[in-house]
């Protein structure tokens, strides 16, 4: 199998908004047993689907964790993205100034809340004290802002992108970013599919800075992989099995749905997991739960193209992405979508 996981993007093709109604995305089916290629809209995935096939999602929701703001002394501009929270209470934060600011600085967000560097990790991130009380989740919830990836208006949040950043089944806030293959339902197209008898589970994985991370390597299993926190429930593993008993497919929505299924899969069978996972999917790979895959237009260079790659073949891959560029698809989080099945 030969990796694919760099190609070259004209700039105009990356979706700097979303399209009008989500399930109005383009949807490129690519068969994986006959190498053809099919052009579609997303809301035709009930009918490329079967009774009794098994949708599994990332009901992960996106944290408002961009905060934006100056320096409390000199007014400089300042920026930062929330990553998690240290067990004495301090907000790990990407962050960028100019200088190099000393432990004991203060910040304003243009939001009000004032926050205190305290430290740096060993990989330059900043460690914050927020001057309010309260969790991370509450606090960004009234101070912060819906963390655009940067290749989307540079980052800068329009009215709208609070809503459409987010899938409308987003229910346990934790991620940095979008399971963007999500981004594409609706509740009506649930309807839809529910009415043909294909049925839903779900899954968490919280998405990490990480996941944007390039593969700087020419080698690609060189490349140190990022770890995600991720669940999934006994239901959903009962679900699965029903699914393959009756000889349906097990079709995951994205790639983090992709990482969290085969993770809880890698030992022993499938089994209920709770915990981060540092599992790389990169060609070869035995996938042992997925039938088929739901899934964006990926950055080059990434686990995420590597990841897709490994389900779909690299070959064919590139020929899909090919083909995509050729017809004016739009890339990305806001893009259009594949469905790849085996």
């Amino acid at each position: 199998m030969c990796p694919f996981f760099d190609y070259n993007l004209p700039e105009h093709l990356i979706a700097q908004h979303p399209i009008a109604r989500r399930d109005e995305s383009r949807l490129l089916i690519v068969r994986c047993g006959t190498a053809l290629l099919e052009h579609r809209t997303f809301r035709d995935l009930p009918d490329l689907l079967a009774r009794g096939d098994l949708l599994v999602l990332n009901d992960t929701k996106v944290l408002p964790a961009r905060v934006v703001g100056r320096r409390e002394a000199t007014g400089g501009k300042w920026e930062g993205l929330f990553l998690g929270q240290t067990a004495d209470g301090l907000w790990e934060m990407l962050a960028q100034t100019r200088g190099y600011p000393e432990v004991g600085t203060t910040f304003i967000a243009d939001t009000g809340l004032r926050l205190t560097l305290r430290g740096r990790t060993d990989d330059r991130h900043w460690l914050m004290q927020p001057e309010l009380a309260g969790s991370p989740l509450e606090l960004l919830s009234c101070y912060g802002h819906i963390p655009l990836p940067p290749y989307i208006r540079k980052g800068l949040a329009a009215d709208g992108d609070e809503e459409r950043y987010q899938t409308v089944y987003a229910a346990r806030a934790g991620s940095v970013a979008a399971p963007t293959a999500g981004l594409h339902f609706t509740p009506e197209l649930f309807d839809r599919l529910g009415a043909k008898g294909i049925e839903t589970a779900k899954v968490t994985l919280h998405v990490g800075l990480g996941t944007f991370a390039p593969v700087k390597v020419d080698d690609p299993a060189k490349h140190l992989i990022h770890r995600e926190w991720c669940e999934v429930t006994q239901a959903t593993i009962d679900a699965i099995h029903a699914a393959k008993a009756r000889g349906n497919r097990v079709v995951a929505v994205g790639t983090t749905t992709t990482r969290t299924l085969e993770s809880a899969a890698r030992s022993d069978g499938l089994k209920p997991f709770s915990g981060e996972t540092g599992l790389y999917i990169r060609p070869p790979f035995e996938f042992q739960v997925l039938d088929a895959l739901v899934t964006n237009f990926h950055l080059p260079r990434t686990t995420l193209l590597l990841l897709v790659g490994a389900f779909a073949g690299g070959d064919l891959l590139r020929t899909a992405y090919t083909e995509a560029i050729a017809s004016g698809y739009r890339f990305y989080s806001y893009g259009d979508a594949m469905l790849v099945l085996r």
